[in-house]
């Protein structure tokens, strides 16, 4: 039997793979498409507002951090206010990719799409924000007790 979660994690591991077919001739893997483009939406951000954004735990994006400024995608300093701080920015390599990150987004996006009414979608999508509201709620409290 296949759950509700279960079809979801499917989608978004064979989307890994679709990217990954995709964006590798790029130098980017993973999940390093979405922090490319938060960095280019959100230049000069923290590496906890960024941990917090993307959900992702301080370790992790640390560890990414450090391949994509060593892939020359991104550079990091510190806060002049505050030492301790360290800011991400994107880097013109990582801003001239994020059109083809879009476009990659968009082509899987229509992959998905195909064979259903603009109705459908549109109550689908309705209904999977609502979803991802109520993970961001769970993911924001988590990240505020910390």
């Amino acid at each position: 039997m296949n759950s509700f979660t279960h079809n979801i994690t499917t989608i978004d591991r064979v989307g890994d793979m679709f990217r990954r077919d995709h964006l590798e001739e790029a130098g980017i893997h993973g999940r390093q498409y979405s922090l490319i483009l938060n960095l280019v939406s959100h230049p000069g951000i923290s590496q906890e507002e960024l941990s917090q954004r993307t959900y992702l735990n301080k370790s992790n994006l640390a560890r990414q951090l450090v391949q994509l400024e060593e892939a020359g995608f991104v550079t990091r300093r510190f806060s002049e206010d505050d030492k301790r701080i360290q800011l991400v920015f994107p880097t013109e390599k990582a801003r001239a990719l994020a059109p083809q990150i879009l476009k990659t987004h968009q082509e899987w996006r229509d992959f998905l799409d195909e064979g259903f009414t603009p109705d459908e979608i549109e109550t689908f999508t309705t209904l999977l924000d609502r979803m991802a509201q109520r993970a961001r709620q769970y993911g924001d409290q988590k990240n505020t007790k910390k």
